[in-house]
């Protein structure tokens, strides 16, 4: 079998004449584009859960072995914002909301002027979220309980407006 291993350890214990093997194989999260200011040359890359970036075709080879089966969503990131810890931030939002909120992505927008926002597939239907610069993880868990709520009550929210972190604005469309 093939892994692709991010970082290794390998202990001996002379006492015990043991060996001890610790891998470290990262959880692919998001595929991200990294694009320059005029937005025709961009880059990819694959966002893992340890927050660093890899190349594509780590990917491919975990879909080779079968370890990912459906679609990774997509981030889109500046060139200028990628030696910032912000991709780092926002991985460990998505590590804190889980698999289920994670599975509604379907991209995440940053721009150079740091706002986000976060375009969610809610029952086949897509769902614009504003999050704007600042408390995102505070902003992402509102949006997570609203999304929980309107799937309760079978209406899809079509925006999203989190950019004020004391209000929320909501704008409706069709039912399930």
């Amino acid at each position: 079998d093939k892994y692709y291993l991010s970082s290794y350890q390998i202990d001996y214990n002379p006492l015990q004449k043991m060996i001890r093997f610790q891998y470290e194989c990262p959880k692919p999260l998001m595929k991200v584009q990294i694009y320059k200011k005029d937005g025709e040359e961009f880059y990819t890359a694959i966002l893992v859960d340890n927050g660093k970036l890899f190349d594509p075709t780590y990917e491919v080879l975990l879909r080779s072995e079968k370890k990912i089966t459906g679609t990774l969503p997509h981030m889109a990131i500046p060139t200028s914002l990628i030696n910032s810890d912000i991709h780092k931030r926002l991985t460990s939002m998505l590590n804190d909301l889980g698999d289920g909120f994670v599975q509604k992505i379907s991209e995440i927008i940053l721009n150079e002027k740091k706002d986000l926002t976060i375009i969610l597939s809610i029952g086949r239907k897509p769902s614009s979220a504003f999050l704007g610069k600042e408390y995102w993880p505070e902003k992402v868990t509102k949006l997570n309980e609203i999304i929980k709520y309107m799937q309760e009550k079978k209406t899809i929210p079509t925006v999203i407006n989190l950019t004020n972190s004391k209000k929320v604005v909501v704008k409706f469309s069709d039912s399930i």
